[in-house]
């Protein structure tokens, strides 16, 4: 491939919560300018993450992302979400890319640009890595901040997955304006309270 051709890594953070929003990233790394220490994103610390994050934006060609706030998630689904999200994300990206690199086994039918699936590409292309790097910080930072916002729920420990914690917490407080009415956990507790 030559050095002139723009490849977007894309990836995301936030498909299993029941809260928030999901986000999805695209990157363009820049060859001249390597970041050390690129890897799937649950493979490494949140120190080590938030350590990454500022260096990808400082030396990518080009980063977006993109959050799906949960009503949409709610509307689309969460498959169709996360394409969509990926989608967005790739023709945010200025310069656009030539090809995109997503992690997963499915491409969005509308990417701007020609792209390959890359199962556990987020392990194995340093761009996807950087892809879920940053949707992974950005979300998780998202989550904590919303803490202060809906209080009581754990966001900021759990980051809105279904964790003991979150799942009592729910069923104690109901849901809020975070939480994805789709998802089985949060449709029951608002099925239990039509009958009630």
């Amino acid at each position: 491939m030559e050095a002139s051709l723009f490849v977007a890594g894309v990836d995301e953070a936030g498909r299993g919560p029941l809260a928030g929003p999901l986000a999805v990233a695209a990157v363009i790394l820049d060859p001249s300018r390597p970041i050390a220490g690129l890897d799937d994103s649950k493979k490494l610390s949140e120190a080590k993450r938030e350590a990454l994050y500022p260096l990808i934006i400082e030396r990518a060609r080009a980063w977006c992302v993109v959050l799906i706030e949960p009503d949409e998630i709610d509307r689309l689904n969460i498959f169709q979400a996360t394409m969509t999200g990926m989608s967005r994300a790739v023709a945010g990206l200025a310069p656009g890319a030539h090809e995109a690199l997503v992690d997963g086994n499915r491409l969005p039918k509308d990417l701007p640009c020609p792209g390959r699936a890359i199962v556990g590409g987020d392990a194995l292309e340093p761009a996807i890595s950087a892809a879920s790097i940053l949707a992974k910080v950005s979300r998780d930072r998202l989550m904590v901040a919303m803490e202060n916002l809906h209080p009581g729920y754990g966001f900021a420990a759990h980051k809105g997955y279904p964790t003991p914690a979150h799942l009592a917490a729910l069923q104690m407080l109901g849901p809020c304006a975070q939480h994805r009415r789709s998802f089985a956990p949060v449709r029951l507790l608002l099925d239990q309270a039509r009958l009630f």
